[in-house]
């Protein structure tokens, strides 16, 4: 499996600097130089290829020069694992055109170099990077700042950028390194809290050739650790000691650290480490995390490429007038560019690195004492990134709001947080403490922050990221507190955390025997912000300038060419006071084989809120797009206050409508984009009663910010407030408490009362039938597109002709059948109290009950049903 980040050219690997003087590089080729074609105006770059040989080991190279006089710095590119040298050549290419003398390499066993993986052994790789400054000190391009020391940098990313980390602490020649999506300490990276990342591990011993393209001490203990699930001290120092973190007190250059947000093999935790260590030797450090890593997502390369030259301009050409960006810069995603399907980045900078703990919100969290199994043989694992696997595309889906993890019953405790109140973005690393207890010595469980949506059911685990926890001596039970792994996520208005500790993970390797863990809270969960981080303005799409200029230009055509529009049915002097008469109403989309609306007619008079009712597929949003001359019945008409219906009549400027969502401005405010809408009506500004909108909105400050920083309950409200705008005489809500806290569908229930109420008419489709059965004073109900009944809500409801049969035992259906067929009966509906049977107009209480006596069923009560939702499931069951 090649583990190349195409992007950004591939993970790296480190080196480390041999001590000895005696070592010798030795020409194995004379090397052939090639022009690189470049434009008129950029010099042209020539490479010349070279086999050099340390130590007995070859060494694939290639240097990049441009034909510009002079001499210029120096810059190594390291390359990724699994990769090769020509990974970065085109990144070579460009910085030679920028001015620098560029070596690329293959490092020890990659490539056609030779030599066996040594994880950037500081005896070997590292030593390989010293030799080649060496080379570079005697090339007449380079500009040297001493004898044998050139002016030289080195970039990378993953291996690649653990090498120029690694270079920087072992050889004081290095000036200026920039590594990218890369580790500081290699023993925490893959044995996190003491639990053995095996997938990761695994894809880097197994794809690269095999155990066997290794140093056999690393080979042996990757074998060892394998087997046995748990990483011994062992196997942590060797790791540890090919590690940046190794020489922390040695790396005083400026660093530039790019680090990955959707990466579970090095975390951001890994340059947050870097960033605290090297800044405390007193250099320049600037963080930048990208949307991407080695889970995928966008590497973001040429704006990384970009930054890293410019890093360069200032720290090796001393250009002080180089932009090398913010001090702290987090790549945001805000949803999908709707013109190419791809997700939209955003920058968001601060002055200061915030690092991954900062002003910290303390969230409240619900749950008792809860009993996790761990499963013999850790099956079936939880799932949360799928690492070197296409895993990139469960972090890509959850940067957009579409939860992909898996845990399964039994084996995780959850602890859920009340509906979040205002914004709240966490940038950082959350906390919490728990406590443990096992019937094993040991326990290991994988920590993880959940969003969960308003509704309760859709949960998003950020960047698919979870933290191993290893907790020892369990079984007396410990108090732990638990860092989970950082993040840059925004929680939506309404929105819970929910914190879960699950016994396995696909990723990691838990204890194979079986064992019970209960799980309990010691506190609130802790998360980070970072309100110092502000998010730049976006740039407006070019849609925003050009659409504009297309319609006035349509519109002008249609002035000169269109015809004039047929006159429609006159009014009716009769109706003029009746808000909306539908008569023989029928709509049949073209290649459909049935009716979606059939000779449907009602009527709604002032003052009334009308719940219009029915299942999926009833016929209802088809109704209302009717109404609002959305679309053309096929049959029968539409009168709203005497005016028949069709598209661009003026008697809609007396409807307010909303009706399958609302399209606004992302980059306006919620109190711009509801000015924009009313001025193009073309009304005076006075008679948008705006105020009471707003009112009726209740944002609050909100409005004043973009709507693209809305959550979707304060998008609901703001449409709704449009749909208000003009206070219309008849208003149309399809679905109006979709995203609102249960406080918001009360406030919008008594909005709607109070509407209706001055005299105007409201029309609600919904399908929380107790909050229409509140709401609604009339009801129209359909199904498979015919009206089933229609009437007052106290008549629907407590209609005689439906009963509720309490029964001793549960019914079955084939009894509910025979009493469906009974004479007198319309039909009969098996509930969890017995039967909700309605009357045809020849049935009668009495005879049903005998009826249901002479069929064994153990009756123990019959009565009218009160509630909306019986009346709607026995009207929809008996409906043809």
């Amino acid at each position: 499996m090649d583990l190349r980040l195409p992007g950004l050219r591939g993970p790296r690997r480190p080196g480390r600097l041999l001590a000895a003087a005696a070592a010798v590089i030795v020409l194995a080729g004379a090397g052939t130089w090639t022009a690189v074609a470049s434009d008129d105006d950029t010099p042209a770059v020539r490479h010349t290829d070279r086999v050099m040989t340390v130590d007995g080991v070859r060494l694939d190279t290639s240097y990049f020069t441009s034909a510009a006089a002079g001499r210029r710095p120096a810059v190594l590119l390291g390359h990724g694992f699994g990769g090769d040298k020509d990974d970065v050549r085109q990144q070579a290419e460009d910085l030679a055109r920028d001015g620098y003398a560029v070596l690329t390499w293959s490092a020890r066993g990659f490539g056609r170099s030779t030599g066996k993986i040594g994880l950037n052994d500081p005896k070997a790789e590292v030593a390989d990077v010293s030799r080649l400054i060496d080379w570079l000190a005697q090339q007449p391009q380079v500009r040297l700042d001493a004898a044998g020391d050139p002016r030289v940098g080195v970039a990378g990313a993953s291996y690649g950028g653990a090498i120029s980390l690694l270079a920087a602490g072992y050889d004081d020649r290095v000036d200026a390194i920039a590594p990218a999506i890369t580790y500081w300490n290699l023993a925490d990276a893959l044995f996190p809290d003491g639990v053995f990342k095996k997938l990761w591990t695994g894809v880097f011993f197994n794809t690269a050739g095999g155990c066997a393209k290794f140093e056999p001490t690393l080979c042996a203990m990757y074998e060892r650790v394998a087997e046995s699930g748990t990483p011994d001290a062992a196997a942590r120092a060797l790791l540890e000691e090919r590690s940046p973190s190794a020489v922390a007190d040695r790396i005083k250059v400026p660093t530039l650290l790019v680090q990955g947000q959707t990466d579970s093999l090095f975390t951001l935790a890994q340059s947050d480490a870097a960033a605290k260590a090297i800044r405390a030797n007193g250099a320049p450090v600037d963080v930048d995390w990208i949307a991407g890593g080695h889970d995928g997502g966008d590497l973001e390369s040429g704006r990384i490429e970009a930054r890293v030259t410019s890093w360069f301009d200032r720290y090796l050409k001393d250009d002080t007038a180089a932009d090398t960006g913010p001090a702290f810069r987090v790549t945001r995603t805000g949803g999908i560019d709707s013109t190419d399907g791809a997700a939209r980045l955003r920058g968001a900078s601060a002055d200061s690195y915030p690092g991954l703990t900062g002003d910290d919100r303390s969230i409240a969290l619900t749950g008792g004492a809860q009993r996790v199994a761990n499963p013999a043989g850790a099956n079936p694992p939880a799932v949360s990134a799928l690492p070197g696997l296409g895993g990139g595309g469960l972090s890509q889906l959850s940067s957009l709001g579409v939860g992909v993890s898996l845990d399964f019953p039994g084996q995780f405790a959850a602890f859920e947080s009340a509906p979040v109140t205002g914004d709240l973005r966490i940038t950082g690393s959350p906390t919490a403490t728990v406590h443990v207890r096992s019937t094993s010595d040991d326990a290991v469980l994988f920590a993880k922050v959940y969003d969960v949506g308003a509704d309760g059911t859709q949960q998003v685990l950020p960047s698919q990221l979870v933290a191993p926890v290893r907790v020892e001596g369990a079984e007396a039970g410990k108090d732990v507190t638990i860092t989970l792994p950082a993040i840059d996520h925004d929680i939506d208005e309404g929105h819970r955390l929910r914190l879960v500790l699950a016994s396995t993970d696909l990723g990691y390797a838990s204890p194979t025997a079986p064992a019970t863990y209960t799980v309990s809270l010691k506190g609130d969960l802790s998360v980070p912000t970072a309100p110092a981080v502000t998010t730049a303005a976006a740039p407006l799409p070019s849609w925003v300038w050009w659409l504009p200029l297309a319609g006035a230009g349509l519109a002008l055509a249609l002035l000169l060419t269109g015809r004039r529009r047929t006159a429609g049915p006159a009014p009716d002097p009769a109706q003029a006071e009746v808000p909306l008469q539908i008569t023989g109403l029928g709509k049949k989309y073209a290649g459909g084989d049935r009716y979606s609306v059939r000779d449907l007619s009602f009527r709604v008079e002032k003052g009334q809120v009308l719940g219009l009712l029915g299942p999926n597929g009833a016929g209802k949003t088809t109704t209302l797009r009717m109404l609002m001359g959305l679309i053309k019945p096929d049959d029968g008409e539409i009168r709203v206050f005497g005016h028949a219906i069709r598209p661009g009549a003026p008697v809609l400027s007396r409807v307010g409508a909303f009706v399958e969502g609302a399209g606004f401005l992302p980059h306006l405010s919620g109190r711009d984009n509801l000015e924009l809408y009313w001025r193009a009506t073309g009304r005076p500004a006075e008679d948008a009663h705006l105020d009471e909108a707003l009112a009726i909105a209740g944002l609050g400050d909100a409005l004043a910010r973009a709507v693209r920083t809305y959550s979707q309950g304060m998008r609901q409200r703001l449409a709704i407030a449009q749909a208000m705008l003009g206070l219309p005489d008849l208003l149309i809500l399809d679905e109006p408490t979709n995203g609102l806290d249960p406080p918001q569908i009360r406030e919008m229930r008594e909005v709607m009362i109070r509407y209706a109420a001055a005299g105007r008419t409201v029309i609600v489709s919904s399908h929380l039938l107790a909050e229409v059965e509140q709401t609604c004073t009339h009801l129209v109900v359909m199904d498979r597109g015919r009206l089933v009944q229609a009437g007052p809500v106290a008549e629907i409801v407590g209609s005689g002709d439906t009963l509720l049969v309490g029964t001793v035992t549960p019914v079955e259906e084939p009894v509910a059948e025979k009493v469906a067929a009974l004479p007198g009966i319309a039909s009969a509906l098996v509930t969890d109290d017995g039967l909700l049977v309605r009357l045809d107009a020849d049935g009668t209480a009495q005879r049903l009950v005998a009826e249901l006596v002479r069929l064994d069923v153990p009756v123990t009560s019959v009565g009218p049903h009160r509630r909306l939702e019986d009346a709607f499931l026995t009207l929809i069951g008996g409906s043809a």
